[in-house]
């Protein structure tokens, strides 16, 4: 029986591993994000399984519900969102911050998040046979602050809130949505802390990264349980970052 995701933030870093992953595991998988180019390339990866792009913006609700209708058309119906897309602003201490900073983060990290979580809540909730999972990407933030990241840590333990939410909201509809949260995958985003990023003492060290492929495989482990099965949580880190106790 084919199983139908959706991968958002899927032209790059944790969002292509992440599909690449599920089509290896036998899903279709559309393909959203906001650079048309970028989400051939992730097709390409996908090798030959079915994907479609669906170029969209998270953060304009009209452009997330066009590509949710083109999405029902071609697919008839959604088993997982991975609810990806992310951005953020260059590490500025807080008294430096700009509205215009806190609110392109937030409009993507959470304003997006609900936006793209509503549409997929309610088409799984339609649906014929009801039901669906949901997966949010938190991050180590949703845990613990780096200096200089109030927007980004704002909104990812937002995302914790809501994710817990959104779980409680859906049991009445099948609908199991869990969070996944990151430390130091090798992405285009995270590159810059192989040279050195910010401690809590605001000195700079280098700190350890781990492959994104293996991100992707554990979105794939947790989008392959039944729905009576449900992973809330799962945290997944370079073994060496600093995050457990002092560092």
């Amino acid at each position: 029986m084919a199983r139908y995701a959706l991968v958002t933030g899927a032209g790059s870093g944790v969002g292509r591993a992440a599909a690449v992953a599920l089509a290896e595991a036998g899903w279709a998988v559309g393909l959203l994000g906001r650079r048309a180019e970028m989400l051939a390339e992730t097709a390409k990866l996908c090798g030959g399984a079915r994907t479609l792009a669906l170029p969209a913006d998270v953060s304009d609700p009209a452009s997330v519900e066009a590509a949710f209708a083109k999405l029902k058309s071609e697919f008839g119906r959604l088993d997982l969102l991975f609810n990806n897309a992310g951005t953020n602003v260059p590490g500025t201490p807080f008294e430096e911050l700009r509205w215009d900073q806190w609110r392109s983060v937030v409009a993507v990290n959470l304003d997006g998040m609900f936006v793209c979580g509503s549409a997929a809540f309610r088409m799984m909730k339609d649906q014929s046979p009801q039901g669906g999972r949901i997966i949010n990407n938190g991050s180590i933030s949703a845990h613990a602050p780096r200096p200089g990241s109030a927007p980004y840590t704002a909104t990812k333990h937002a995302v914790t809130g809501l994710t817990k939410s959104m779980n409680l909201d859906g049991r009445r509809f099948d609908i199991a949505v869990g969070q996944i949260d990151i430390g130091n995958a090798m992405t285009a985003m995270a590159e810059r802390m192989a040279r050195g990023v910010p401690q809590a003492d605001w000195s700079i060290k280098p700190e350890p990264l781990m492959d994104v492929a293996h991100v992707g495989k554990a979105v794939a482990q947790m989008a392959d349980w039944p729905l009576e099965t449900n992973v809330l949580t799962m945290t997944i880190m370079a073994t060496k970052m600093p995050f457990v106790g002092r560092g």
